[in-house]
């Protein structure tokens, strides 16, 4: 690398040498006196460059508002307005020239870290990011558009999408629509709400431990979390980029497949994404449609399942949902599937891995919006309003879920810093591996989606009960599911039945069944929910007794 700017550089931007001294003194090194007036006019010249960048013009997808106009932008009011907490914030953002009309008509709501232009982005969470209005339409948010979706607003998300238990957001508790004063799951908590209660067709969520296929589970919705890169996250408030995941949420496996296919597909940004998935590749709904429509008697025939041991071996377990899972995967060996049972011993310790991964990375990409390192779609109007390390009043305005990312992050990088980092990365790809073999033994891999129902929420905020006892309101909730946020398999939540709430028995809640598929194969997780579907009534399902 040659050093592009020497010379005198301009008075505003001399870099003094005790500016020189401060610096190196901060980070802990010493520069020979002999040597600070070169690196003054070093970091002069570097200071004048960056100052002419900030002049220059950013370079973001344009939006052609003539084409995709919106109006009625506002913030619903009281419990019916908001769906009982499931929107943030309300719209009407359609195309007057719809290159499809795969989704003509059909309503959608966009989880709230999703950017719409002009609509305000809370990422659930307070001070000043939580009032930044993006310029820019996620590239998922224009494919909609394009095929003739209607988006209506909105969807509440948790709190820095930090949170399993839908009390959290800044815009306040979302409710289970099935049980009021329990929890949605998180942290796409308003997507699966507004699905499940009909205020919309489909939803869009985001995914990094499980915030897809968790709400979704909950509110007996299907939701999947695609294969990492499938779909673009350009235009998504990432928390880290190699646990990012945007994906489909709908009441049923056809409408899932077809809102993927609108969306999947490369668009030459995200850097999580091969550039030979051309968008509109797969198929998925017509794929998934053929497939019901002529699987006969026996649609699994040919198809194994594997039935993974550990995924039903966490202490939080609830038998009342093991029992619907179990129930659910016989229905499948009914369907023709062969079904076995498949072990894979570092599953037990995947959660505790991707618990200590995540805090080193995502404390810096997620939370201090610096992914360095990728290429992606940035926001310096954004950044601008986060800074090098957060401020008590944005520490404040994060949930307990945010401050221990925040709080872990800064003591492992104090106490153990990359080695430790670089351990978890290791292991993360050593349990990819073993999920990959296990997966050519068979097609799929089923568990429980959350091992445990929906707990109660705080009208007041999970805030309100301390980060320890908040917290852990969450223990064993992504047991099944932040696992392949880390590997990049596909997996897909689908509703199996009802079972009743640990406090109250008299309380029934939706429990789900996870399906995870090889890399690139979600077409196949959706053809195997799909005959399930097409054959059974989950809602007609209840594993447990009444109190």
């Amino acid at each position: 690398m040659s050093v592009s700017v020497l010379g005198a550089a301009q008075q505003d931007s001399i870099v003094t040498t005790q500016d020189v001294n401060t610096l190196a003194t901060k980070s802990g090194i010493t520069i020979p006196p002999s040597e600070l007036k070169d690196w003054s006019a070093l970091l002069s010249g570097l200071n004048h460059c960056a100052k002419e960048i900030l002049t220059l013009e950013d370079y973001t997808p344009a939006v052609d508002l003539s084409v995709y106009p919106r109006t009625d932008i506002h913030r619903p009011v009281g419990p019916t307005d908001t769906d009982h907490g499931g929107w943030a914030w309300k719209c009407d953002v359609r195309s007057t020239n719809p290159k499809s009309d795969e989704l003509a008509g059909r309503t959608i709501a966009i989880k709230d870290n999703i950017a719409v232009a002009g609509v305000k982005c809370t990422n659930g969470t307070g001070g000043k990011v939580g009032e930044w209005v993006p310029k820019v339409d996620a590239t998922l948010v224009t494919r909609l558009l394009d095929a003739g979706g209607v988006i209506k607003g909105k969807a509440a998300c948790e709190n820095n999408c930090f949170g399993a238990v839908s009390d959290t957001s800044v815009t306040g508790p979302v409710h289970n629509p099935y049980a009021h004063a329990y929890s949605t799951g998180g942290s796409s908590s308003g997507s699966a709400r507004l699905v499940a209660s009909g205020a919309v067709d489909l939803a869009i969520g985001a995914d990094q431990g499980g915030s897809i296929r968790l709400p979704s589970a909950n509110c007996g919705v299907v939701g999947l979390k695609p294969t990492w890169g499938l779909v673009p996250y350009t235009g998504c408030i990432s928390l880290e980029a190699t646990i990012d995941h945007a994906g489909p949420m709908a009441r049923t496996v056809q409408d899932c497949a077809t809102l993927l296919e609108v969306i999947a597909g490369s668009d030459g940004i995200d850097d999580r994404q091969p550039l030979n998935w051309p968008h509109g590749k797969v198929k998925f709904g017509q794929e998934v449609r053929k497939h019901v429509e002529s699987g006969g008697d026996l649609p699994l025939k040919g198809t194994k399942v594997g039935v993974l041991k550990e995924g039903f071996e966490d202490p939080m377990t609830d038998p009342n949902v093991a029992a619907a899972s179990r129930s659910a995967i016989a229905k499948l060996a009914e369907l023709g599937a062969e079904v076995k049972e498949i072990s894979i011993p570092l599953h037990r310790d995947s959660g505790m891995i991707w618990m200590v991964a995540l805090p080193m990375a995502g404390t810096t990409q997620g939370l201090l919006s610096n992914p360095a390192g990728r290429k992606q779609l940035l926001y310096p109007d954004r950044c601008e309003l986060v800074g090098s390390q957060l401020s008590q009043e944005a520490f404040d305005a994060l949930g307990p879920g945010g401050q221990n990312i925040y709080l872990r992050g800064l003591f492992l990088q104090e106490k153990f810093g990359s080695p430790l980092h670089a351990r978890c990365t290791n292991l993360l790809r050593k349990l990819s591996d073993e999920y990959e073999a296990a997966l050519k033994e068979v097609d799929v891999l089923v568990m429980p989606t959350i091992v445990f129902p929906p707990v109660k929420i705080e009208e007041g905020g999970g805030k309100s009960l301390g980060p320890l006892k908040m917290l852990s309101r969450t223990i064993g909730a992504t047991y099944n599911t932040a696992t392949f946020n880390s590997t990049g398999h596909p997996g897909l939540s689908l509703p199996v039945g009802f079972v009743p709430a640990r406090d109250d028995g008299n309380v029934w809640l939706p429990t789900g069944l996870q399906i995870v598929g090889r890399k690139w194969e979600d077409l196949t997780c959706l053809k195997v929910a799909g005959s399930w579907e097409g054959r059974n009534d989950w809602k007609g399902l209840k594993y447990g007794k009444c109190a």
